[in-house]
């Protein structure tokens, strides 16, 4: 093998390319030595056999990966006659194909010296190289190398300086250093302390190379971009919440998904509806409508009658149209008694009896109390002095303090009987025998002068309320 021609050793480079081996490593190294040997053929004229054992190393900082740069030397020797020994030194640039497969092909190149001693006298000579090989790795540290080159040397021949080719086949044993552990998944966790070993790329991870999910949305932080999801909630790929009837409850805590759009909702996205007429609020053109009120789609009460008590509540739903109703929607009779209390603004009761010296109201004149009672509860904002009266019989004082007791157990009946009255719109004043009607020079006239005057004290609203009384007239 004195010449070993370039054809076949590109043919050898070619298959070695060609590999694809499935299994990687990091190739991550900063630098590396290799140790081996090989067998040189080198050119007669430089006085060694045809061939001879060789050995040597490489150093190899990376330079920019899959790039390299190499210091290659090695050592051969005759000890023929001559007694011959050859040195090599050369700078090469290789360039690995797969550097993170298990097996790489490499092709290397460069310039160096010779050095060649025969018998104690030393001759440099500038050598030419190039060739591949192929890089297997042990682990992310140890690899095997070997690799055949062409050397031209230029050397004497046939008189004149020419350069003559060699071939060399090497095989060593690397170490590579500043080699970090192994990170298949790329999440900065070495693979054996990663006890989550297929990390998809982007996640954030725990010190066991597992990955974070700080909402618990199955989506890792790093890959999630909607951060602090609440708990429960249907997230997308991309680990945000998903809301399909918009109502800003997310789908999962949503109790009620189909909620109609516009319904205002509660925490579990159920819609609310705060008056209970079966339209939800938001969509509720009229909330806070009475209870048990009949509503239109858009939630608003209707009042076929037009009495002002929604249907539903109306207990007289063809009331006829202006009269006046109670809060049931039926027709209120102004009896006589109401007619004197919007006309003259008081009611004036001489048959209301007491026992003989107290302020005890006899049963007989109960109804006619009611009948006050039940008018006064068609006018919740009048305030009423219910004044009591006595006839001279009996001193001053003590007829004032009676006409007080008699004017104040009036009110109590009111009150206890009608709690829908406002208690603070109504005061008891005695007047004792101060105001009589008549003379009290008789009998009939005392009779008329023990009495129980309701008098109107806010006289706008009972003009205001005569107003109302007239139109209606007008109407009818």
């Amino acid at each position: 093998m004195r010449a070993m021609t370039a054809r076949p050793v590109l043919v050898l480079l070619s298959v070695l390319f060609l590999l694809r081996p499935a299994t990687a490593l990091a190739d991550d190294a900063k630098w590396w030595i290799v140790g081996g040997g090989g067998v040189v053929w080198p050119p007669a004229e430089l006085g060694l056999e045809d061939s001879r054992p060789t050995f040597g190393g490489i150093i190899g900082p990376v330079y920019s990966p899959p790039w390299a740069l190499e210091l290659r030397g090695h050592y051969a020797w005759s000890d023929s006659m001559q007694k011959t020994r050859l040195t090599h030194a050369e700078g090469n640039l290789t360039l690995f194909a797969f550097p993170s497969k298990v097996i790489s092909p490499y092709l290397t190149g460069g310039a160096g010296l010779i050095w060649v001693n025969t018998q104690g006298a030393t001759e440099s000579k500038f050598a030419w190289n190039g060739g591949g090989g192929f890089r297997v790795r042990l682990s992310s540290r140890w690899a095997l190398r070997a690799d055949v080159r062409d050397i031209s040397y230029k050397v004497l021949y046939a008189g004149e300086d020419k350069f003559r080719h060699s071939a060399e086949v090497f095989g060593g044993l690397a170490y590579h250093f500043g080699v970090k552990p192994r990170d298949a998944d790329g999440d900065g966790v070495p693979d054996k302390l990663d006890q989550c070993p297929n990390t998809p790329a982007g996640a954030r991870v725990d010190a066991s190379g597992c990955p974070i999910d700080s909402d618990g949305d199955g989506v890792p932080d790093g890959l999630d971009q909607c951060d602090g999801t609440p708990k429960g909630a249907t997230v997308d790929a991309k680990g945000c919440p998903s809301d399909a009837d918009r109502d800003g409850v997310f789908d999962g805590i949503d109790q009620c998904a189909d909620s109609p759009a516009g319904a205002r909702v509660d925490a579990t996205g159920c819609p609310l509806d705060s008056d209970g007429d079966g339209v939800y609020d938001g969509l509720d053109q009229c909330e806070g409508t009475p209870k048990g009120c009949t509503v239109n789609p858009n939630g608003c009460p209707s009042d076929a009658d037009q009495d002002g008590v929604c249907d539903g509540l109306d207990q007289c739903p063809d009331t006829p149209a202006s009269a006046r109703v109670d809060a049931k929607g039926c027709p209120i009779v102004v009896s006589e008694k109401e007619t004197e209390l919007l006309e003259t603004g008081m009611i004036r009761l001489q048959n209301i009896n007491f026992d003989t010296g107290k302020s005890t109201i006899k049963p007989e004149s109960d109804a006619a109390l009611d009948e006050v009672g039940g008018i006064l509860t068609h006018w919740p904002e009048l305030r009423i002095e219910i004044g009591g009266h006595t006839d001279s019989r009996g001193g001053t004082a003590y007829n004032q303090k009676l006409s007080e007791e008699r004017a104040q157990a009036v009110l109590d009946y009111l009150k206890q009987k009608y709690p829908e009255l406002k208690a603070e719109q109504y005061t008891a004043v005695g007047y004792g025998e101060s105001k009589p009607l008549v003379p009290n020079t008789s009998v009939l006239n005392m009779a008329k002068n023990r009495r129980v005057e309701f008098k109107v004290l806010n006289t706008d609203v009972l003009k205001r309320e005569r107003e109302k009384q007239r139109l209606l007239e007008k109407e009818k």
